[in-house]
Order: structure tokens, then sequence, then C-alpha cells
């Protein structure tokens, strides 16, 4: 997930400048619309087919695993934050010994 806000943050970042210095090359009444355009084309588009993929690629460790009825499980970034480290579908990190139920 963090990967996600990184690459994010990064292409705002790209494309915030890149239209800054174009802003003499475009109308002003056309800059916005571009502005938008291309914050939605190059930042929100990827950011929420990579949260997709994310979701999809994390659906058994969030819903059927041991680590997700534990304490220590954070679902929103797929992790343990006992062990710090992210379990998978042949991954636990304590293996068991150290699971504590959810209240």
């Amino acid at each position: 997930m963090g990967g996600i806000v990184y690459w994010g943050l990064l292409r705002i970042a790209i494309v915030i400048i890149l239209l800054w210095f174009s802003y003499d090359y475009f109308d002003a009444k056309y800059f916005w619309i571009i502005f938008g355009l291309a914050i939605y084309i190059v930042v929100i588009h990827p950011i929420i087919a990579e949260y997709k993929e994310f979701v999809v690629k994390n659906r058994n460790v969030i819903n059927n695993s041991l680590c997700s009825k534990c304490k220590h499980f954070n679902e929103t970034a797929v992790l343990c934050m006992k062990y710090d480290e992210h379990p998978t579908d042949d991954f636990t990190p304590c293996d068991g010994l150290d699971w504590e139920a959810k209240n």
C-alpha cells in the first residue's frame, strides 16, 4: 500500500511541475481542463488500478487466514504489527505461536 501512495505522490509532483512550465503554451481557459485531465489520467486512474490489484492479490489473506483474526493484524496494510512483516497465503509471521484473538 505504501508503494501506491509513494508513486501517486511522485506522479502528482511530476505532473504539477510539467504543467507549471507549460502554462505559457496554453490559453488560461484550456489550462484547467488540461490540468484536470492530466491529474486524472496520470495520477488518479493508476492509483485506482493499483489499489484494485492490491485488494485482489491480498483478498485471501485479509478474509481467510489465521492472521486476519489476530489483534496484531492491520488489514489496510496487510501487515502483522507485532513482527512488522507481511503475511501471505504461505507465510504466517509468528507461525501461529503469538496469535491473539481480536476483541
